[in-house]
Formats: C-alpha cells, structure tokens, sequence
C-alpha cells in the first residue's frame, strides 16, 4: 500500500509506517509543503495513494466521499504533541492493516476507529 503523510503530521509517522512495511512518504519529503488542500488532494488521487492526516478538513464526505479516493485516515488524538500521534498510529496499526481502509474515510481517536465506507 502506497501512503502519503500530511505536512501537518510528524516524519516520524512516515518513518513508524515504513518499519511496519509501508511504503510511506511526506508531503515534504516530495516538495509539496504548503500545497492548498484541492491541489495536494489531486497530486494524491492522480498518484493513487492513501492520505494520512490530522487535517479535518479532509474528513467532509460531501467533498471527499468515501470510494471515490484511495482512502484516508483522520489522525484525532486528545492532545497535542509527536507522542500522542505515534500512540494514536500505533494504536490503529495494532488492529488493523491499513489496507483494510482502501477507499474508506476513517477517523481514529484513542477510543477507536470509525470508518465510513461507501454504502453507508
């Protein structure tokens, strides 16, 4: 599975990603910081990747409706910082496989995952 990492995510959720056997890179890492969200979501689409982001924004299934895109995963931890993001990520790779969210919009809290699929 192909993933791309949102600039507003540490690299080192890129790098955690990588070590499980993903192939993850950044926002940065392929010169697309500062990207407005409509162009960076059409660079990730044309690319057929998987977005990994805290960006709410990418949440709005009237504008990213679930099986129309790869799949995305809204990072949402309860607080602020690198360590509740890795733990929120280590969280949802310790019960799934993220090939499991093709296509699907998922948002991932410390209380678990909701995904929201196509057809419902």
């Amino acid at each position: 599975m192909r993933i791309k990492i949102d600039e507003d995510l540490p690299p080192v959720v890129a790098q955690t990603l990588r070590a499980k056997g993903y192939q993850a890179t950044t926002v940065v890492e392929e010169g697309m910081g500062g990207f407005k969200d409509p162009n960076l979501w059409t660079v990730i689409q044309s690319e057929g990747k998987f977005l990994i982001t805290a960006d709410k924004g990418f949440a709005d299934i009237r504008t990213y409706p679930p099986g129309s895109h790869s799949g995305v995963l809204l990072l949402r931890p309860d607080e602020d910082g690198i360590l509740p993001i890795l733990q929120l990520i280590d969280q949802v790779l310790s019960r799934l496989d993220l090939a499991e969210l093709a296509g699907v919009l998922a948002v991932a809290t410390p209380n678990g995952i909701r995904m929201r699929r196509a057809d419902n």
